[in-house]
């Protein structure tokens, strides 16, 4: 009698017990989440209501130092109808947004971005969500965690892109569990089960079955009914839910355009297809005081007097499979090639050199720098060497974020094929680089093929577009073709003639 439940536990029947508590916790979350979400629950907009209604210090700051820098290379501009589009997004973020005062949960719809990648996917993967947002009339939310504080300033003018820390679910929102009740793919695939018919669900007009939270799958392992997120006859019923959850770390914009429901409005807010992600990266990523004190700090003691900028970002992802000598085999032919470095030059030159690695560097100045610099005035530099990806480090992430930007200064920029962190630092540069063929093992590449390649324009490769995703037909002046990089991928071509 009176006797504590921890009296009957032995060490291992503790264990079990703990088990079989974390279980059932689990279990009557999810059943709290269905009750809430389904959209007949009497307490259908409380998700909404309370992740909205809370308050985080953290607001828009106006003193972002970094957007008021002028790059001596003039940038492409945006057109006026993105920008008229851009202004009417501001005032439904500041109407709909975390810091509204008040919200009516049947006005507004939103599209939280859930990463989980690096960095340079993480900046592909919400700029492709924030035009899916701007599409559809969406507020977006991003779901950051420490690992991503004080990189970026605050997009949109006296508001917060940040979900609210008080948001429901938060916890399950990349949880296997998560994605087996609320992800799109699953549903159709239930649905197909359920009906027997093929990948569309629902009509339009028929809200009846639409939930009040979906989470749209996108990231590469998707399988083939994640995929049909991006089929036409199916944007109707995303349309209807209040809330997505999109999980992704690319850059699927492409497939954006070659969707009917979209394509019309895309060519409007995009004149010239090939700078469609310069204009994106450009307004939502701004260096943060913190990170634009580190950033100025090195451009000016080593980059700012030179009269040429030279930047190498190299990746290597298999690199105890990838010999050093045959990637630097690659970028000598390249450079050497095309003449991107005359060492008898006048001009003085800074080479920037972004690599995980120590050594890329060390050849590189060996080469150009230390050997020759008394003679060419060349010098060679490297922000930092890591050795290896950190994931969830902000240290990390700040070093990868200062790296990006000051590639984004060159004036020549030299790339690794596949490489996101590339895609970012031209983008942000508004320089179409040469995109070094890094030797990949598990797809060797033809011994007659060249070293590098010009990009023909400004935009990333969608690595993983849906089975159903084709370039358009060449010599029809089509808008998108396969990657200069990626031989299975997708870029917008602008009208170019496709390259494979």
């Amino acid at each position: 009698m009176g006797r504590r439940l921890t009296e009957f536990l032995t060490p291992s029947s503790s264990g079990k017990f703990r088990l079989i508590l974390v279980a059932a916790l689990a279990a009557v979350s999810l059943l709290l989440a269905a009750a809430l979400l389904h959209p007949e629950s009497p307490f259908f907009s409380l998700p909404l209501r309370l992740a909205l209604s809370s308050r985080r210090p953290r607001i828009y700051d106006p003193t972002c130092d970094s957007r008021a820098v002028h790059r001596r290379t003039p940038s492409p501009q945006p057109s006026p109808y993105l920008l008229a589009k851009l202004r009417d997004y501001e005032s439904l973020h500041r109407r709909c947004g975390p810091l509204s005062e008040s919200i009516d949960p049947t006005d507004c719809k939103f599209v939280v971005y859930s990463p989980s990648q690096g960095l340079g996917n993480r900046i592909l993967g919400l700029s492709s969500t924030f035009l899916y947002a701007l599409l559809t009339n969406r507020v977006l939310l991003v779901d950051f965690g420490p690992d991503m504080e004080d990189l970026f300033c605050e997009p949109f003018p006296n508001s917060t892109w940040y979900l609210p820390e008080t948001f429901p679910f938060l916890f399950q929102l990349q949880t296997h569990r998560f994605r087996a009740s609320y992800s799109y793919g699953n549903l159709l695939k239930r649905k197909e089960e359920e009906q027997n018919k093929g990948g569309k669900i629902g009509q339009d007009g028929d809200s009846s079955s639409s939930p009040a939270l979906l989470q749209i799958f996108l990231q590469d392992k998707y399988n083939e009914y994640d995929k049909l997120f991006f089929k036409d006859e199916n944007q109707g019923f995303v349309e209807r839910v209040p809330w997505l959850v999109l999980i992704h770390d690319g850059y699927f914009i492409p497939c954006l355009f070659q969707m009917q429901t979209f394509r019309s409005e895309l060519e409007k807010l995009f004149p010239d297809q090939e700078t469609v992600f310069h204009h994106l990266v450009k307004y939502l990523f701004s260096p943060s005081n913190q990170a634009w004190g580190q950033i100025t700090g090195f451009y000016e003691a080593y980059l700012a007097k030179a009269e040429e900028r030279i930047g190498f970002q190299i990746r290597v992802f298999e690199p105890k499979q990838t010999p050093f000598t045959a990637v630097m085999k690659q970028i000598t032919s390249c450079t050497q090639k095309h003449r991107l470095i005359l060492p008898q030059s006048d001009t003085s030159k800074s080479i920037l050199v972004a690599s995980l690695s120590r050594k890329y560097y060390e050849e590189i100045d060996w080469m150009y720098g230390r050997r020759r610099r008394q003679s060419t005035g060349i010098a060679v530099y490297q922000a930092s060497h890591e050795g290896k990806q950190h994931s969830g480090d902000n240290s990390h992430n700040m070093k990868a974020w200062m790296d990006i930007y000051l590639l984004s200064t060159s004036d020549v920029l030299v790339t690794s094929s596949m490489s996101t962190f590339g895609y970012v630092a031209a983008g942000i540069a508004g320089v179409k680089p040469w995109i070094v063929m890094i030797p990949d093992p598990y797809h060797p590449r033809g011994a007659d093929e060249p070293a590098c390649e010009r990009a023909i324009n400004l935009e990333p490769c969608f690595h993983f577009p849906p089975w159903f995703a084709y370039p358009d037909p060449p010599g029809t002046g089509g808008l998108v073709g396969r990657c200069e990089d990626v031989s299975w991928g997708l870029k917008l071509v602008g009208g170019h003639k496709t390259r494979r």
